[in-house]
């Protein structure tokens, strides 16, 4: 009788999931179908939900019409230089915020909190003026910089870090360990889901920034990889099959952290969840 009774309502979840599921998955299946077909086939009405023959020239032509390596090498230092600037950076502070008491502390946590509702847009301005009187404009420091100190990185490993038990660094401050030792030792192997978690995070939001690397710069000497695939995109307006490619081969790096780092990403948002 019970399980008659849930038999909708999981009905119910099955259907909401597989429709979720198709909302999600068809823009990506129609980028890797428009990536894989001719110019004929991708023009053609009605639109075909399949491909006669994979075109692999596309990606040939979407690599050699723009410097991809070039925007593919900004686009990692980027990305490296933010996630080693946030390691440095939103680890003692957040291990600061969990476990001292210091004047102003409150204060402090509060302003942080308020960074996380401020959109970048509003304060773009200001700070590509504060760029251009120091001469940072098109430097690899102003696309790095404003992004290391992370709000909701702080926010969010402070959290983690709370839940360690106050014995294991009572212990190790009687074996004389220092408190960045303790950090590296004892706070961060406790916190890798959380910290894999963010590291995705911030992965994908500086891989695929596309409006501050646009806004910040004026030559294409740092630009990144979405600026690229949108030069591409003026180059080749009329070739929609060959900047699908070119998409496709910008979110590629994307999928493979995500297959490596999704078990600990779970784990994550398990505990959190728990917690």
């Amino acid at each position: 009788m019970k399980t008659l009774i849930r038999t909708p309502g999981l009905i119910l979840r099955i259907l909401i999931s597989v429709l979720l599921i198709v909302i999600f998955l068809t823009p990506f299946y129609w980028m890797i179908l428009t990536a894989f077909k001719t110019l004929g086939e991708v023009l053609a009405m009605p639109p075909k939900f399949w491909v006669q023959s994979l075109q692999w020239q596309n990606f040939k032509d979407a690599f050699t019409r723009i410097d991809f390596l070039h925007y593919t090498r900004n686009s990692l230092i980027i990305t490296l230089g933010t996630l080693i600037g946030q390691v440095l950076v939103v680890v003692p502070a957040a291990y600061a915020f969990a476990r001292y008491d210091f004047k102003g502390k409150n204060w402090l946590f509060g302003t942080v909190l308020a960074t996380m509702m401020i959109p970048g847009q509003l304060i773009f301005l200001p700070i590509f003026v504060m760029f251009a009187k120091s001469g940072l404009l098109n430097t690899y420091v102003s696309l790095i910089v404003p992004f290391i100190a992370s709000g909701t990185a702080i926010f969010m490993l402070r959290q983690t870090f709370m839940q360690v038990p106050d014995s294991q660094l009572e212990a190790a401050r009687l074996d004389n360990a220092g408190e960045f030792k303790i950090i590296y030792t004892i706070m961060m192997p406790a916190a890798i889901p959380t910290l894999s978690t963010l590291a995705l995070l911030t992965f994908i939001g500086t891989w695929n920034s596309y409006f501050f690397p646009l806004v910040w710069t004026t030559t294409d000497a740092v630009r990144t990889l979405p600026l690229g695939i949108q030069r591409l995109q003026d180059i080749e307006g009329l070739s929609p099959q060959i900047v699908m490619a070119g998409n496709m081969m910008l979110i590629v790096p994307i999928l493979i952290v995500f297959v490596v780092a999704r078990k600990q990403i779970i784990k994550a948002f398990t505990y959190m969840g728990v917690k």
